[in-house]
């Protein structure tokens, strides 16, 4: 048996429009669900390879300064 959760979390609406458009989705739901799926199934994304994670550090500190 799968148990579902509900998870939330806090975008800006321009994120928000460009996932949705990105996903081809009009729908919140359906885009962060296939955000999260590609993410979870993308060998790219694999936070053990010193390469990806160091850029992913990169991209967050670049939108922490553009934040401020």
């Amino acid at each position: 048996m799968v148990k579902i959760v509900h998870a939330q979390t806090v975008l800006t609406e321009e994120e928000l429009a460009a996932l949705k458009k990105k996903c081809n989705e009009p729908s919140t739901k359906e885009a962060l669900s296939i955000a999260v799926q590609h993410y979870l199934e993308c060998e790219y994304t694999d936070l053990g390879d010193k390469m990806w994670t160091k850029k992913l550090e990169r991209v967050v500190q670049k939108k922490k300064s553009q934040n401020m």
